[in-house]
């Protein structure tokens, strides 16, 4: 008699993992604004470091909802997704130690990656995007720039169809193999004009092709039945919902990158 066949584990996703396994609590961010716990996460054999942010540990912000922030975290991952540019963590809403949150998987920075600099000079060099001068103390400033990357610029991409509100330095992640993951995506979705970001450097130029290609993708993925616009009505609001699309739409009539509308403060403070 031959011996039976057999089967091979099931393979656990990234997002099960986080979305079912047991969470433990190994320590706390104290230099985020809200409540950021750093866990440990296991599900049938496998482990893995995640951040939880718990909807109790948000603090108040006069133009955002109370209560919607990691909300917001997940539909930025959805639509980072929806890009096929993978630029977020994968990233869950569940319920955890301290109630309901989001969880999103641990990424460890890989060093030696310069991706924002302060120079003495009044043009950015070779490889490198002007963002705008600097105060550095003593009545000197300093040009503040940002490396002319094709992942930024994805991000860049990314932040004008999320408004995202608040991209700041420490919120971008060098990790291995050459990755960038941008991170803390709670200030986003906002039915205004809320874009506050230090990747200014391509404002007003013209979108490459693939971004262009991703745009329309998006635009489809919005649109009523689309599964994209199934995922985030469970997230974001229904007027947030029709903001995000008119940003896609109008991202595509002009071809270009936004520029800052002066309305809002355009580079958020601290910048990283």
């Amino acid at each position: 008699m031959s011996a039976p066949e057999r089967i091979p584990p099931r393979s656990v996703t990234t997002a099960e993992l986080l979305a079912k396994g047991e969470l433990t609590v190994r320590g706390r961010i104290r230099e985020a604004s809200n409540a950021v716990l750093f866990c440990s996460v296991t599900y049938e054999g496998r482990e893995a470091s995640c951040v939880y942010k718990p909807v109790a540990g948000e603090r108040p912000l006069w133009d955002f909802p109370d209560g919607t922030l990691a909300q917001r975290e997940v539909a930025a991952y959805e639509v980072s997704e929806a890009t096929g540019w993978g630029l977020v963590p994968t990233t869950v809403l569940r319920d955890g130690p301290h109630g309901e949150g989001m969880c999103q998987l641990w990424i460890e920075a890989a060093p030696g990656s310069e991706l924002l600099a302060l120079v003495d000079a009044e043009e950015p060099g070779k490889g490198w995007k002007a963002i705008a001068f600097a105060e550095v103390g003593e009545g000197k400033t300093a040009l503040l720039v940002h490396a002319d990357d094709e992942r930024l610029r994805r991000l860049a991409v990314l932040d004008a169809v999320i408004n995202n509100a608040d991209r700041k330095g420490g919120h971008l992640l060098p990790a291995d193999e050459g990755r960038l993951y941008g991170i803390d995506h709670g200030v986003t979705f906002n039915a205004e004009n809320k874009l506050r970001t230090l990747l200014w450097g391509w404002a007003g130029d013209p979108l490459t092709p693939e971004a262009v290609d991703v745009l329309q993708g998006l635009r489809e993925a919005l649109g009523d039945g689309g599964g994209l616009a199934g995922k985030l009505a469970e997230l974001i609001t229904a007027a947030e919902l029709d903001a995000t699309r008119a940003r896609v739409e109008a991202l595509l009539a002009d071809g270009k990158h936004p520029e800052p509308s002066g309305e809002w403060p355009a580079i958020p403070w601290p910048p990283v």
